[in-house]
């Protein structure tokens, strides 16, 4: 009997876990001393239990489930283990830039439903994640464009999310494909679906990861990814790159390239990316400047060199492409010599010209053979030019409209295939207004400036003639400035290399003066006369306006009325005065006695709006006209003339004596 027992235990399972008490056997208690007696194993008296998962034995998040007498941790991805204390190994993409490929091998049909599923991490915008491919064609493609997913499933439509996901930090993407439906969902949030063809996956097919052996196909599909990729699954089967796990499903590693283990990144700042004196700090894969006063950009590439003040008082400074040039207008002849250091191709100049002369000399230069001119013919502007590097063609363009009106003007002439030895020129006057010159026949570029060429501006040569009358703003050949100021002349340096100086040794002249348009004084109506070159400008008085100030606009707007009210009457005004005073501008005051009508000596009195009389002692009336006459106010009937109730009228003027029980004036 006790060996059936030991058989029964033994082959029982799964094994119960747990307390048990109160247990009966036909009717008779089977208490815990005679379990013992049968040598039980794992059995104590007693019913002690602990959850084990108060002590949060789990990691990175995973969740613990209680055992009883232990406890199990579902991890999740990529992590596993016991504790989730392991994490599966990060594949390293593209380090140091280098070109990373891998592949693997499909062991198994996987049929029509299928997922694929990865955690990756970029900062590079574009590349190609995963291609699934068979012998003959490509199945899917996973890629980044724009630093967004998109995946394709044999030539259906594409799929992209709408997030971005090139910010370097980790993103998990799954790709989900159950039979003619495929879903994108990126940090488990889904970003569409689309309608796919019926498309399965088999043994023998290959995944690429990362990119292609071919070099030209990876370019097309976004070229090699740079950047992280981890715990990689297709469905339920993982392909491991590093510390292949023979317990879990897995497809082999056929090829491995430029591939290395963790996720560190490039150091971005051993190549110094920070220009102008600023301080460069590593980011994963990328990099971070701090950069000094009065400058910005990525790299502090933009250095606000006008915030600094480099030039002199009288010149404005002008941000170039590459550090600063102090623009200013030139009155007067100067040279200049490209310094050697010129490699570019000479290919365009601009400038801007302001002038009333018909006839001047703008720019000229030349070499052997080869020059350019820039002048002014009859007030239409005219460049011509021969390069020897383009053969002995000579190229002539000319302006349609006259440039000799004391106005601004900006001149940009450009070949048309600046990367051709020749090719046609362009002459753009005034970009907007003007429709733009085309040269019939090709020249070369410019490059014989570079370097022991004496470059004039404002003459065709000292003392030759045609100098220029009027004012030229700065001079660019090839988008590099004629500097007007020597280096002594600005407080900071110019770091560009490619320069010219300057080699005539007069100073500029500051300003664009010419002869003034103020004299005599063409405004009108007292109005101030401000020179402007070419032109002029009337500061008008009060109620003028017009060109000269001979518009007359409010003739009210000097408030013309003293004691009045002002309107305007066709080119003048008038006022509506206050009561008491007169004249055009209601500056007088009336005088209501001046002519007064009091007769008979009386004495006129002012008031308001009239005047009164004060009559001498024997007149009255309004004008003090009637005489007063000596008879009874009474008249003749006493008693009822002006008392009542039965008074009697004295000759007291308005005076009654009142019977008993009356009072009262009357």
């Amino acid at each position: 009997m006790t060996s059936q027992k030991h058989a029964l235990f033994e082959s029982a399972s799964p094994v119960f876990i747990g307390c048990m008490r109160d247990v009966f056997v036909d009717w008779q208690l089977v208490v815990p001393e005679e379990w013992l007696s049968y040598s039980a194993v794992n059995v104590v008296p007693g019913c002690s239990h602990r959850d084990r998962c108060l002590d949060e034995p789990c990691h990175n998040k995973g969740h613990c489930v209680n055992l009883w007498q232990s406890y199990e941790c579902w991890c999740p991805r990529p992590y596993e283990g016991h504790d989730c204390e392991e994490e599966h190994v990060t594949a390293r993409f593209g380090n140091e830039d280098s070109q990373s490929v891998t592949a693997f091998s499909i062991t198994e049909d996987l049929g029509l439903n299928f997922s694929i599923s990865l955690f990756l991490r970029a900062r590079r915008h574009s590349g190609l994640l995963l291609m699934l491919a068979n012998s003959s064609s490509p199945i899917l493609h996973m890629r980044l464009e724009a630093g967004k997913v998109k995946v394709q499933l044999h030539g259906s439509e594409s799929l992209t999310a709408s997030r971005q996901v090139h910010d370097g930090e980790v993103h998990f993407v799954n790709v989900e494909v159950v039979e003619t439906r495929m879903s994108l969902y990126v940090a488990g949030q889904k970003e569409g679906d689309v309608e796919v063809g019926s498309v399965s996956i088999q043994a023998g097919d290959v995944v690429y990861v990362g990119g292609l052996l071919e070099r030209s196909i990876t370019s097309e599909l976004g070229g090699y990814f740079k950047g992280c990729i981890q715990d990689l699954r297709i469905s339920d089967r993982r392909l491991q790159f590093f510390g292949l796990d023979t317990s879990v499903r897995s497809f082999p590693l056929e090829l491995m390239e430029n591939v290395t283990t963790g996720c560190s990144g490039d150091d971005m700042c051993s190549r110094n990316p920070c220009l102008n004196g600023g301080i460069c700090f590593s980011k994963w894969d990328d990099f971070t400047c701090t950069c000094p006063v009065s400058t910005l950009g990525r790299r502090c590439e933009e250095v606000k060199w006008c915030e600094l003040n480099p030039c002199p008082a009288d010149a404005e400074c002008r941000m170039l492409q590459q550090g600063y040039e102090c623009k200013f207008i030139l009155l007067q002849i100067l040279s200049f010599r490209g310094n050697g250091h010129i490699l570019r191709n000479v290919t365009n100049v601009s400038l801007n010209l302001r002038t009333r002369k018909r006839n001047a000399a703008i720019l000229h230069a030349e070499k052997d053979s080869s020059f350019i001119t820039v002048s002014v013919q009859d007030g239409i502007l005219f460049m011509e030019l021969r390069s020897t590097s383009a053969g002995a063609s000579t190229v002539s363009l000319s302006s349609r409209r006259s440039v000799s009106d004391g106005e601004w003007h900006t001149l940009h002439l450009f070949m048309t295939a600046p990367w051709a030895p020749s090719s046609r020129w362009t002459l753009v006057l005034d970009e907007e207004i003007e429709e733009a010159s085309i040269s019939r026949s090709q020249g070369g570029n410019l490059n014989f400036l570079r370097q022991d060429v004496d470059i004039y501006l404002g003459a065709l040569a000292p003392d030759a003639g045609w100098s220029l009358a009027g004012c030229l703003g700065t001079v660019e050949l090839g988008d590099i400035a004629l500097p007007y100021f020597s280096s002594s002349d600005v407080n900071l340096p110019r770091l560009q290399e490619e320069q010219f100086t300057q080699s005539s040794t007069d100073p500029a002249l500051v300003g664009c003066r010419g002869a003034s348009v103020c004299e005599p004084n063409p405004c009108l109506n007292n109005g101030g006369c401000q020179d402007l070159f070419n032109t002029y400008n009337c500061s008008c008085a009060d109620g003028w306006a017009g060109r000269r100030c001979g518009i007359l606009v409010d003739t009210c707007a000097s408030s013309p009325c003293v004691h009045g009210n002002c309107s305007i009457n066709g080119l003048t005004y008038e006022c509506t005065c206050e009561m008491g005073y007169t004249g055009v501008d209601c500056e007088e005051e009336v005088d209501m006695c001046e002519k007064h009508l009091c007769a008979n000596g009386g004495t006129c009195l002012h008031g308001p709006e009239k005047y009164a009389c004060l009559c001498p002692e024997n007149y009255t009336g309004h004008f003090c006209r009637r005489p007063k006459l000596p008879v009874s106010v009474c008249g003749d009937d006493k008693r009822n003339y002006t008392c009542f109730n039965g008074g009697n009228c004295t000759d007291r003027e308005l005076s009654c004596d009142c019977p008993p029980g009356f009072i009262g004036h009357r």
